[in-house]
């Protein structure tokens, strides 16, 4: 029997699997020009993404897993997902919605993260339709799942373009108000996945202000400029210059992770984010987005204990993840863009990654 691999040298068959009572597998998008995208079903995860370089050779500039096997047990439990219910964090994981109060599962310090114990990243998506360009993935998520209320339909939809761009579309649906906030957690490395440091690429984030937090992550509420500080990437940095200065919100979380509020005339406006660069390849990948905020988080946490895709290993700060999103425990801070959804109304919501070669 023949083996299949994708270009990004991935086994298409140490994705079958079954979990939970539902098949995973690995699908593949290819563009005209012969960039591909590999995604899988299991929490929706973006696996592969192979862009040209300067030279014109493919190089995969996303981290992640060989196999369903290395996911399911993998430290990195976010690598390439869908975030959900509520990406980002919730203090101490309590919120009020429409006078009653709730509680979720803390599972990150004295918070709640992403979802929970089982957020969207953990659970096995059903595959809609597939192009040759194009995957839709739906999940149906019940009323209580981790402590939300509502049956949450999500659909999310990955499109391979012909301009070298990851567009991410997500849509979703409730059957009585509930709190959302939808994110992809992919691990970016511009340089290829398995090169050692982020430190090098450069970036420029579109927003004057960001959001400073406590030591756990948590917003503190307003926003700060960024001007005069590390946090300014309104003119171009590379992430590693100013990533050990000695300013407190760096120490609190080893580095950036923080959301940066968009500069945008409304906060669902869709518009530039910001982009990114590595000297080594040339490939630059623009950041669009109709969300309000973005957390930039350099993989200050990671370790390098394991291997990742080809053998490779992921030690700090070799990823730089760019999460558009509505803000950190938004819906315990009512002066931010609202995170509720009602069962009369359709959230949507639109991501684009675009890849070029830089000047």
């Amino acid at each position: 029997m023949n083996e299949m691999y994708s270009k990004s040298g991935l086994l298409v068959d140490a994705f079958q699997k079954t979990v939970d009572g539902r098949q995973t597998g690995l699908y593949t998008l290819t563009n005209s020009k012969g960039c591909e995208l590999t995604v899988t079903n299991y929490g929706a995860k973006i696996v592969s993404l192979m862009v040209p370089d300067k030279n014109g050779n493919l190089v995969d500039v996303v981290l992640g897993h060989n196999s369903i096997d290395e996911y399911l047990t993998s430290e990195e439990a976010y690598f390439g997902a869908i975030c959900g219910r509520t990406a980002n964090r919730i203090a101490k994981g309590h919120f009020i919605l429409e006078g009653k109060e709730y509680q979720l599962v803390v599972n990150n310090g004295p918070n709640s993260l992403h979802g929970g114990i089982k957020g969207f990243n953990a659970v096995v998506w059903e595959v809609k339709k597939q192009t040759d360009q194009s995957i839709e993935l739906f999940y149906l998520s019940p009323d209580g799942e981790e402590g939300f209320p509502g049956s949450l339909s999500v659909t999310v939809t990955y499109t391979l373009t012909d301009d070298d761009a990851l567009d991410i579309h997500y849509k979703a649906t409730t059957d009585k108000t509930t709190i959302l906030n939808l994110t992809n957690h992919s691990y970016f490395n511009l340089s290829g996945q398995g090169d050692s440091s982020v430190n090098d690429h450069w970036l420029v984030v579109n927003a004057d202000s960001y959001l400073p937090t406590d030591d756990t992550a948590i917003p503190y509420g307003a926003p700060e400029p960024v001007k005069g500080t590390p946090f300014d990437f309104t003119e171009p940095h590379t992430i590693g210059e100013r990533i050990e200065d000695d300013f407190e919100q760096l120490h609190f979380g080893k580095g950036y992770d923080h959301t940066f509020i968009l500069n945008k005339k409304t906060p669902d406006e869709y518009g530039c984010a910001g982009y990114c660069t590595s000297p080594k390849t040339g490939i630059k990948m623009e950041i669009h987005t109709n969300q309000p905020g973005m957390q930039l988080y350099t993989g200050n946490w990671m370790t390098g204990n394991f291997t990742g895709k080809l053998g490779k290993r992921y030690p700090a700060r070799s990823a730089v993840c760019f999460e558009t999103q509505h803000y950190p425990d938004s819906i315990n801070k009512p002066q931010y863009p609202s995170v509720v959804l009602h069962a009369d109304e359709t959230f949507e919501s639109n991501t684009t990654y675009r890849f070029s070669i830089g000047e």
